[in-house]
């Protein structure tokens, strides 16, 4: 086992900000590690120190000389009008054969290949940026928040790619589910110092508490001896026949030492809204068409979401969650079909652009004491500004000079202060470090009320969600078994597609084997007449490919379920009449070696 990277003795400040004090860790090159801390810790400063883009200010990093990092690029490195093929081809160097190889991977064909790349959503773009890094073949990945906007398709099959990579990681991320399904060891900063644990995320969170749980004992253990000796020798020192005794006793007590116990962090404090329990259904809608003007994004949707439940609503980008989510509110009209809501339903609504409604007349606390419901306490409206990261004098900061991330965090504790029994909320991990998301997790299962909410959090996800609704190809699904039954649902489908993918790779097939061997068993024909015939194949291939990119394009942007299901068939039909005439393709090729 090599060592490809070890810091040793690390200091780094900003003014009188300690990110790393002292700081040691080794990085192999066969292990992969979660990165983990508070938000403002050092982590991505420590990542740019490890690509060499800052200095630290003492210490050093080693490096192995054949380490080859690859890093997760934030930016977006491809040119006007570029297709994933062609900027695959340009950023590796690549031949065009394996940049199509390594794409499939990441389920990147058809139009997602082949299209403009600008008009991918980000999940996809992303997509694209890993299986660039692949193609660069580093022995060592850094990746910072690479889940951040991805959605859950794609998270689960950013899992598969990190499973098979079989060099070393470096992942930060404060999605623990997503640590907990990559890393075998947890890397941690804390107070300027690392500590390598060699284990899972929640065995290191596990045996951190039991650490200070123990510390704490032990310090009790320590102060009530401490106490036991001090009142031995406040009897005895003054007595000729005990004073001896009680030098002894002040020596012991000398001797005794507390550990240092780190102070606790600030923790958030989060209340949801205190409400009654109903029964019944919350809401209904029954041939539901959602969209813009003569454009569908989905429809023939029917659903039932019961009071007390906590439905999520996933996808993948571009698929119609906001939209869907707007129509249930009504903020957007359907198309067709009906919604309705329960008696007695009060909604409350958290979506990112919210916060551009503020009034910048008002300071935070007047704003939440404006939400808060009759009779809430003033404490009870400090706690909840101190979670979403307002405390002491951020308080009194008037709304006009607070930022996107500012107003958006403040709007939540809005809702959270009010007696709404529906939460609709998009995003609302959004702008929170994961403490804080943690705590409105717990706060929301306690929640009596009816939860709809969106997340890229699938740690958060797996906490809240007791049904998970997927927006996809134009349908809607209640997958009426929570979060565990969708993952199998997703992770089943994307092994299905790994195996396509790996019997596509593995060339010849066995029918082509068969066929080339009958092939050269047969009587000899005249080479002439084999290698036109090759030509015809050659030039049927060719056809058929651009027929199946101009069919499979126009799947990706119809909106019409009838030509979609047209253009299914026809594409499917298309694959079957390619693969035998690449067959064909492989037995005339096996013919002309054999023979001449």
């Amino acid at each position: 086992m090599a060592v490809l990277l070890q810091i040793r003795d690390a200091h780094k400040s900003y003014g009188e900000q300690v990110l790393l004090d002292g700081a040691d860790a080794t990085l192999p090159d066969d292990v992969k590690i979660g990165f983990i801390g508070r938000n403002g810790a050092g982590k991505s400063t420590l990542l740019r120190v490890l690509l060499g883009d800052e200095e630290l200010d003492s210490g050093e990093v080693i490096r192995h000389p054949n380490l080859q990092i690859g890093y997760l690029r934030q930016h977006d490195p491809f040119l006007p009008g570029e297709s994933a093929h062609d900027f695959l081809i340009r950023d590796s160097g690549q031949p065009e054969w394996k940049c199509g190889e390594v794409a499939g991977q990441f389920e990147l064909k058809g139009q997602y290949l082949d299209g403009p790349i600008d008009k991918l959503s980000g999940g996809w773009q992303t997509r694209v940026k890993l299986a660039a890094l692949l193609l660069h073949e580093p022995n060592l990945l850094m990746l910072d928040e690479p889940t951040n906007f991805l959605d859950l398709r794609t998270q689960i099959l950013l899992e598969h790619f990190l499973r098979n990579f079989q060099k070393a990681c470096l992942i930060v991320s404060h999605d623990r589910a997503f640590l907990a399904a990559t890393c075998s060891h947890t890397l941690d900063l804390t107070r300027g110092k690392l500590t390598m644990y060699p284990g899972k995320i929640d065995g290191y969170l596990n045996y951190q508490k039991e650490q200070h749980e123990h510390i704490v004992r032990s310090n009790a253990a320590i102060m009530a001896k401490r106490r036991d000796l001090e009142v031995f020798i406040a009897k005895n020192k003054a007595r000729a026949s005990t004073a001896t005794q009680a030098r002894s006793k002040s020596k012991q007590l000398e001797r005794l030492e507390l550990a240092d116990v780190a102070a606790d962090e600030p923790t958030a404090c989060i209340r949801a809204p205190q409400v009654d329990p109903r029964n019944g259904a919350a809401f209904r809608c029954r041939e539901l068409a959602v969209g813009y003007g003569e454009r569908r994004v989905a429809d023939g949707i029917t659903l039932e979401i019961d009071h007390g439940s906590r439905a999520a609503i996933v996808g993948d980008n571009g698929q119609g969650k906001t939209t869907f989510l707007r129509t249930v509110v009504d903020s957007l009209k359907p198309l067709a079909g009906e919604t309705k809501w329960g008696f007695g339903c009060d909604i409350g609504t958290y979506a990112q652009h919210v916060y551009t409604s503020l009034s910048d007349k008002q300071t935070v606390l007047q704003y939440l004491e404006a939400k808060a419901a009759r009779m809430t306490k003033a404490q009870t409206i400090l706690d909840i500004a101190g979670a979403m990261l307002f405390r002491g004098e951020a308080v009194n900061k008037p709304i006009s000079v607070l930022s996107g991330g500012e107003r958006a965090r403040l709007c939540l504790a809005g809702l959270l202060l009010s007696q709404h029994n529906i939460l609709v909320l998009d995003e609302p991990g959004n702008h929170l470090d994961v403490d804080t998301v943690e705590a409105l997790a717990q706060a929301l299962c306690d929640y009596k009320g009816t939860v709809i909410f969106t997340t890229h959090d699938r740690h958060f996800m797996k906490r809240v969600a007791t049904c998970v609704i997927e927006v996809r190809d134009g349908k809607v699904t209640n997958y009426g078994g929570g979060y565990d039954a969708y993952l199998y649902a997703v992770n089943k489908e994307i092994e299905e597609g790994e195996r396509e993918l790996a019997s596509r790779m593995s060339k010849p097939p066995a029918e082509a084997l068969k066929a080339a061997a009958a092939a050269v068993r047969a009587p000899k024909r005249d080479e002439r007449t084999v290698r036109k015939e090759i030509s015809t194949v050659e030039k049927t291939i060719a056809k058929l490919d651009d027929q199946k990119k101009n069919s499979s394009a126009l799947l990706m942007v119809t909106s019409d379920a009838k030509e979609a299901l047209r253009l299914h068939n026809e594409v499917e039909a298309l694959t079957t009449q390619l693969a035998e005439a690449e067959d064909k393709w492989c037995q005339l090729q096996a013919e002309i070696e054999a023979e001449w």
